[in-house]
């Protein structure tokens, strides 16, 4: 025989009190969240400050050291954390290097958490920059990162990155 019985509105909550608490860390629900859109904005910035010696190893530090990295770029995907790393090297010393007085400018940017340790970022950017033949010059984009984060650091585990069109 089983016996049920009606919970009153103090048991309930009382209950949900006890699972919650019962459960490890904070629970963030998915959905729009402005203070992990700052975190992660902050975080690519950090990596793209081209004003501090070590860009190219900040901008590498935005990946994990092992595991599967995934990036699309150029009609290309690479699938490795040392493939990507290969091509921020190469970036830093045909471009990045290059460049006087860039600086990283975020456009419109979207956040959306997917979880506790999951969260998706889409935004444009531009780095302003003076070319080695002394002109004004601009390099810009749009970018879609996925974050996760482990060991307690947002890391981008796959992305995919799109330039304007020519001409614009």
């Amino acid at each position: 025989m089983i016996a049920t019985t009606r919970a009153g509105p103090i048991q309930l909550a009382v209950t949900l009190m006890l699972l919650g608490a019962c459960q490890s860390g904070t629970a963030y629900p998915p959905g729009s969240d402005a203070a992990l859109a700052d975190t992660l904005k902050g975080r690519i910035a950090e990596g793209y400050d081209f004003t501090r010696p070590g860009a190219a190893e900040r901008m590498s530090d935005l990946y994990p050291d092992t595991g599967q990295v995934v990036s699309a770029s150029g009609g290309n995907i690479i699938a490795s954390a040392d493939s990507l790393r290969a091509g921020i090297a190469t970036f830093w010393q045909s471009v990045g290097q290059n460049m006087r007085n860039p600086k990283w400018v975020w456009g419109d940017v979207y956040v959306e958490r997917l979880g506790n340790d999951a969260a998706v970022l889409t935004g444009t950017w531009s780095i302003p920059h003076i070319a080695p033949t002394g002109q004004p010059h601009v390099i810009q984009g749009a970018w879609t990162a996925v974050f996760r984060r482990i060991g307690g650091r947002w890391m981008i585990v796959a992305e995919h990155l799109s330039s304007p069109p020519s001409g614009r």
